[in-house]
């Protein structure tokens, strides 16, 4: 399933001790945690791209106390996956990480958010790329694609999803963290309008949870949102998680 990721080549990943290769000679090493680093030095953003350690960590630990565990369970029972799964933008693995009879597969430009997701859930394969300019998987060989709160990417999507799969994406509800952001926006009909080129929406469900968290909890959420509206120190409060899910199939399958 894993294609070659330099430029021109595209061909066939085999393993091997230690590596994968292409038959053009392409050579990448297996980390000692199992992870694969197929980012190409053209698709970087910046020498550390991604997630930092820091923000790994801190979603990590909201991911453990249990706090996302029902958005999880919503996800899974609307996209309801089978077969080889793909988590673009998977981060740390939480959500790839969790499902059981498929085989899952994340991809991620944070280095440390791979290794963190293949110390965690050696069961997976977990690569790190870019998947904003290309995912080095072969044409139509997943059966189901998440998208979860991360950049998306529709053709590549579309290229790498068999005929008869699903997409699901989850984005942020405008209630999503207000205690801490405001409301914001109701991205819903624009990210349809995104994906209308290759997709259709096929079901629209809205997943909430609310928790009281400590400080601590506070704080590692700051470090994951972009300008929060908090300048105060961390301290105990209620937290509203809330996210948008969108299943979509090709659009070809109307």
């Amino acid at each position: 399933m894993l294609i070659c990721p330099v430029r021109a080549c595209r061909q066939a990943l085999v393993r091997e001790t230690g590596r994968v290769v292409c038959a053009s000679g392409h050579s990448f090493d297996i980390a000692k945690s199992g992870y694969l680093n197929l980012l190409q030095p053209q698709d970087r953003r910046s020498k550390l791209p991604g997630d930092t350690a820091i923000a790994v960590a801190a979603r990590r630990r909201l991911h453990d106390r249990g706090i996302t565990a029902p958005l999880l369970q919503a996800i899974v029972e609307l996209a309801a996956p089978t077969g080889q799964v793909l988590d673009a933008g998977c981060g740390e693995g939480f959500y790839s990480g969790a499902l059981s009879g498929v085989e899952a597969h994340g991809i991620d430009i944070s280095t440390p958010a791979i290794e963190a997701a293949a110390k965690r859930y050696p069961q997976c394969e977990w690569i790190v790329a870019n998947a904003d300019r290309f995912i080095p998987y072969s044409d139509r060989c997943f059966s189901t694609i998440f998208s979860i709160t991360a950049r998306m990417n529709a053709p590549e999507f579309h290229r790498v999803l068999h005929p008869d799969g699903k997409l699901m994406v989850a984005i942020p509800a405008p209630d999503d963290l207000s205690e801490l952001r405001g409301i914001s926006r109701d991205r819903v009909e624009r990210t349809v309008a995104d994906f209308s080129p290759n997709f259709t929406m096929i079901e629209h469900r809205r997943a909430t949870t609310t928790a009281h968290v400590d400080d601590e909890t506070v704080n590692d959420v700051l470090h994951l949102i972009y300008r929060p509206l908090r300048s105060k120190p961390p301290r105990a409060m209620r937290l509203t998680f809330s996210l948008d899910l969108l299943l979509f199939q090709a659009a070809h399958m109307q």
